[in-house]
């Protein structure tokens, strides 16, 4: 990894990984374009100078780069200090002494670990939202593509949310792109055939029995006749120009995949690290255009996730390691409602951290058999470490540093229970790796 203490902060994420063609996301520093490496401070603070190009690099990638430059295909270690100081720059400061306690634990040279530490005391974070590179061409853009009338396969898989379902029927009604078919899995009970009537769309209606997502989207997938999927949820509400956005992000950045972001109330901002065009580490199901040929070359959904979470993120993950560019679309946005009823919440599942029941498994199994599978059991560890005990508190505190941090405190006193969860997920996950991927072919 570029820096190797990321695998304490952020031990599960895509671009810890080398893809299949052997090369890491980051480009060479010394490669960028000259106008990208003018938008980014060199820090001569390092110790190292590979440690200053890293950062570079590191910093390109966080602030929208997404040129064609040759990137790394390996990494060589930089000094603790430099370690220290790339994570004092880049997270929280709770997440500095956490990585400082981990260290300490894990039998570390503690002088050289407290020094780095205190050496780089007054670093400050850096937001790279504020200095993000802008695509000023991008607005006057004429799409090729766009002009091309592609036909795009609209994926909606519902379970018992007719009245949101409505909103979203409308919404589409209303795009500016009419190029479009929409496929609807139907799997509520009582099943309203009716219900779909009088809506101005070309809408492809399928009733399923079995309560499960994968499946209905594999399916969906199967019978969608457009060259390019755009996978939906709900109980979502988009603007007219969704689908146009889609479609112009793939063709202006010359991207494979075009991830929406979301917000979860109306007329709320974008978060800051979503409101700029960058290369995505997550793909969102209810929110994501990318051509039918994708699922042809690596597969459609691993079913494994049935019933359970981060299917999606199984998936991306696949898109990436096959080296797939799938871009964060501001443009491409749309308001989650998260409603209280039907879809996974009725299937058993919502958080992937956090249990319902004293004895049920935490983390969701699926969740360990994801991190397992691509990154490992010592990456898998490193994520339990950090996630499990924020997850004693519920999900909607998780954005409270003083409950999270109660959580913590809290997760000690009950660890007897937490690692009884743990276990039973753990080993609930090696029955779903030697079951192997059910992972289905277009």
């Amino acid at each position: 990894m570029i820096f190797q203490f990321l695998k304490y902060v952020q031990p599960g994420h895509y671009f810890r990984l080398k893809r299949n063609s052997g090369h890491f996301v980051f480009p060479i520093s010394s490669e960028l374009p000259s106008i990208i490496v003018e938008n980014i401070p060199q820090d001569a603070a390092y110790q190292s100078e590979k440690a200053t190009a890293y950062d570079v690099s590191w910093q390109a990638i966080q602030m929208g780069y997404l040129g064609e430059t040759t990137t790394y295909t390996h990494f060589e270690r930089v000094p603790v200090a430099d370690e220290y100081r790339f994570i004092r720059k880049n997270f929280h400061k709770a997440w500095v002494i956490y990585v400082l306690i981990v260290r300490l634990f894990s039998f570390k040279n503690p002088f050289k670990e407290i020094n780095g530490y205190w050496k780089t005391r007054n670093v400050k974070r850096l937001n790279y939202a504020h200095n993000a590179l802008s695509h000023i061409e991008y607005h006057n853009f004429h799409s090729d593509l766009i002009a091309r009338q592609p036909l795009v396969s609209v994926i909606i898989p519902t379970l018992n949310r007719y009245p949101y379902l409505k909103d979203v029927l409308e919404d589409l009604e209303k795009q500016s792109y009419t190029n479009f078919e929409v496929l609807v899995v139907d799997q509520s009970e009582p099943f309203q055939k009716e219900f779909y009537n009088d809506f101005k769309l070309k809408i492809n209606l399928n009733y399923q029995e079995e309560k499960a997502l994968w499946l209905a989207r594999n399916n969906a997938i199967r019978n969608a006749k457009g060259d390019y999927i755009l996978l939906f949820d709900d109980d979502s509400r988009i603007a007219s120009d969704w689908i146009e956005q889609h479609l112009k992000s793939l063709d202006f950045f010359k991207a494979d995949i075009s991830s929406g972001v979301s917000i979860s109330k109306e007329g709320a901002k974008l978060p800051e690290n979503y409101a700029y065009f960058c290369l995505s580490a997550q793909l969102d199901t209810g929110n994501v255009l990318l051509p039918k040929s994708i699922f042809k070359k690596i597969g459609l959904f691993d079913r494994q996730f049935e019933k359970q979470r981060m299917g999606d993120g199984e998936f991306g993950l696949r898109s990436y390691l096959a080296d797939y560019k799938n871009v964060s679309n501001p443009l491409a946005k749309r308001l989650h409602l998260k409603v209280g009823s039907g879809g996974l919440r009725e299937m058993g599942s919502w958080d992937a951290f956090r249990t319902k029941k004293w004895f049920s498994p935490r983390p969701i199994p699926s969740v360990l058999y994801l991190y397992r599978k691509y990154f490992g059991n010592a990456t898998a560890r490193w994520v339990l470490l950090k996630t499990i005990p924020p997850s004693v508190i519920p999900y909607r505190f998780k954005q409270n540093a003083i409950y999270m941090l109660m959580g913590s405190v809290f997760s000690i006193l009950i660890s007897p229970l937490i690692l009884f969860q743990v276990i039973k997920s753990w080993k609930l996950s090696s029955k779903k790796l030697k079951q192997g991927p059910r992972i289905g072919e277009l």
